[in-house]
């Protein structure tokens, strides 16, 4: 009887799991597929992920649309998307007994609303192809040699395996990247990806809560530029538009220590000139209305009695009253007013990162190391980072998939050695 392929997937999360059931389905019984999570808590992130929702995926099924949502990684994950992408997903898990809904911004749930559905799908999808999950009990280091890997376990132990998945996300105090930096490979520095800007400023004080469905927000000097929903927190600024800001932004952000000014439009598609025309038609036809107490356009009352306030303007003031050096000012305030971020706050229990894996290092093909072959990566452990709505749950999933048939495969490379 020949002897069986011993697989062994370090991290239980997303992509992890994944990889797991892929790899296991594919192998059979001519496998043995074993996860080995740190924490007494598999697939956690799952569980806390979209308000513990779970947002699994996002409603874009088109490769070279679906690539622009990555910051880090979308010209690399192209081909990859090519071969399995959200329509997948979609599928994987209608297959298991679990259908997703689409809501109107595109993010993707389970119908029930509740993440451990999907905890519960991944978890028997699992057992039932096989798969050993292993919790509480880490890999602390691994060796290549022999056609496969000698693995070190945290309680002392040692394992032998013909293929190694690392999949422990981007936590930089994970033994993933010493892993994979001793078996050669290079590990771009680690920074967040996905966070909220702390500001302090008058404008925004007891106004927590308070939230916009479009702005524009820019960072002055650079080309950081986005746009979406905005919400003013006890602390500062969130939502996805700021959330996306700080994707693009996070190793430019980081080296500014996060302590730079931001632009925000809460009117777009107007600009200062444009808006104080219009501001000019609505006096014109409300003389006797106060300024302060009937928004114009659409946003909160609330932040309009601010913004107001805010170009000098009293409350008791009527539009007849506002010359149009003041209604330009509004218009500034309205349009391109400057708050300064003094620090950052991590996107709720979402830990996303910018950095990891050297992506130049790993054939996405095979999700395989080019350095050290038998070696597969999957999820955040790689240097790949998605916006909110989903995108890094996708790219979890996608290489989780790849890398899961990969290991179940001979490569190219080997069995052209073997002839």
């Amino acid at each position: 009887m020949a002897e069986k392929t011993r697989v062994v997937v370090v991290g239980g999360g997303a992509a992890g799991f994944f990889a797991a059931i892929t790899c296991a389905e594919k192998l059979g019984p001519a496998g043995e597929v074993t996860i080995y999570e740190t924490t007494a808590n598999p697939l956690a992130k799952v569980r806390v992920s979209g308000g513990g929702r779970c947002n699994v995926t996002h409603a874009c099924f088109e490769p070279r649309e679906l690539v622009k949502r990555y910051p880090r990684g979308g010209r690399e994950l192209l081909g990859a998307f090519h071969r399995f992408q959200p329509r997948d997903t979609v599928a994987w898990f209608a297959a298991r007994g679990v259908e997703l809904k689409t809501e109107d911004d595109g993010r993707m749930f389970p119908i029930t609303d509740d993440s451990a559905t999907i905890v519960e799908c991944l978890t028997a999808a699992a057992e039932k192809a096989g798969v050993r999950v292993c919790t509480s009990l880490g890999v602390r280091t691994a060796e290549a040699g022999g056609g496969g890997f000698w693995l070190t376990l945290t309680d002392g132990s040692n394992v032998r395996s013909e293929k190694l998945l690392l999949a422990t996300g981007g936590n930089r105090s994970s033994a993933g990247f010493t892993i994979a930096e001793r078996l050669g490979h290079t590990i771009e520095p680690l920074v967040p990806s996905l966070f909220t800007f702390h500001i302090d400023d008058a404008r925004l004080i007891g106004l927590s809560g308070v939230a916009m469905e479009n702005v524009t927000v820019a960072i002055p000097g650079t080309k950081l530029r986005e746009s979406g929903a905005m919400l003013i927190t006890h602390w500062g600024l969130s939502g996805p538009a700021i959330l996306k800001l700080s994707a693009w932004g996070a190793r430019e952000l980081a080296g500014r220590n996060y302590e730079f000014s931001i632009l925000i439009n809460f009117a777009p598609p107007h600009s200062r000139e444009t808006l104080a025309r219009e501001l000019e038609a609505v006096r014109a036809k409300n003389l006797r209305k106060q300024i302060a107490t009937w928004s114009p356009l659409p946003m909160p009352q609330r932040l309009w009695e601010r913004l107001v306030t805010s170009a000098g303007i009293p409350a008791t003031t009527t539009w007849t009253g506002i010359a149009n050096a003041t209604l330009l000012h509004l218009a500034t305030q309205l349009t391109a007013a400057e708050l300064k971020v003094v620090g950052k706050s991590l996107f709720k229990e979402e830990f996303v990162t910018c950095g990891g894996v050297r992506l130049s290092e790993v054939d996405f093909r095979r999700m395989e190391s080019r350095k050290c072959p038998g070696l597969h990566f999957a999820g955040e452990v790689l240097d790949i980072d998605g916006v909110t709505g989903g995108f890094n749950f996708q790219s979890a999933w996608t290489t989780g998939t790849i890398a899961g048939e990969a290991m179940a495969t001979v490569s190219d490379k080997a069995a052209g050695d073997a002839v």
